[in-house]
């Protein structure tokens, strides 16, 4: 039996690792792109570290997918992760750059990338789309705006995915974590070793505590996997139970 094949945007980020490894651990041949490839080093060092995993020095979205599509034969997943600082402050003092440089990463890239892949996977049966977006629009922080705009935008953008590709029984469903651990959002530093940090997560986390990233590793997998097709356009969420109620005082 052929092995299916998985596409892993910004493989290195955020949940990149997990999903990486889950998608192994299902029997995917896994193709990994991330920014760091376009630095040699990088590149040889991930391919030393993983050599089952087909890593990218693509960076253009139109070029990753054609690249991923002719050294495996054809996607059967693709993964579309993108992880990228979350920028807060009050809006007038926000940076109009920010803005664009955030649109840019969390919006305009997977929208490039479904620009490129769609048309194929159309024709690619038992296809599956695994976003990886955010769950933060669900409880907008003031100063958040530039975040919360773009998140809000991908979530949007997994829905309209979602209706185009129905009718070719390809779902798209997107996983929305929030408070899963990971040096880019919630540092071991701040929110594990310091016992501020960790009170804090206990406090505001009904779970009590971060997620691990084998955990969203076992969504994707189920995502990738699963046999129906019935089920799309669902933003997941991944949030241990938030955002909740605060507690009643007695």
């Amino acid at each position: 039996m052929t092995a299916r094949t998985a596409l892993v945007t910004n493989a290195l980020q955020f949940a990149g690792p997990p999903a990486v490894d889950a998608l192994l651990g299902a029997d995917f041949r896994v193709v990994a792109h991330d920014p760091a490839f376009a630095d040699a080093s990088r590149h040889a060092a991930y391919v030393l570290e993983r050599p089952s995993v087909l890593a990218l020095t693509e960076q253009a979205p139109a070029a990753i997918v054609e690249a991923a599509w002719s050294a495996t034969g054809g996607l059967d997943v693709v993964v579309a992760h993108d992880a990228h600082p979350a920028i807060h402050g009050p809006i007038e003092d926000a940076n109009v750059d920010d803005l664009r440089d955030t649109l840019e990463r969390l919006v305009v890239f997977p929208f490039a990338l479904a620009r490129a892949y769609v048309p194929r996977l159309k024709t690619r049966p038992g296809a599956r789309v695994v976003a990886i977006t955010s769950n933060r629009t669900r409880l907008p922080l003031r100063g958040g705006a530039i975040p919360d705009a773009a998140r809000a935008a991908a979530n949007a953008l997994v829905r309209s995915l979602s209706l185009e590709l129905a009718p070719y029984r390809v779902p798209v469903n997107a996983i929305a974590p929030n408070y899963l651990y990971s040096e880019t959002y919630f540092p071991r530093a701040v929110f594990v070793d310091d016992p501020k940090g960790r009170a804090f997560i206990e406090q505001v986390v009904p779970v009590g505590r971060l997620a691990r990233p084998e955990e969203i590793g076992e969504l994707v997998r189920y995502l990738a996997t699963a046999a129906g097709t019935f089920m799309t356009g669902a933003i997941i969420d991944f949030s241990g139970g938030w955002p909740s109620a605060p507690p009643r005082p007695a």
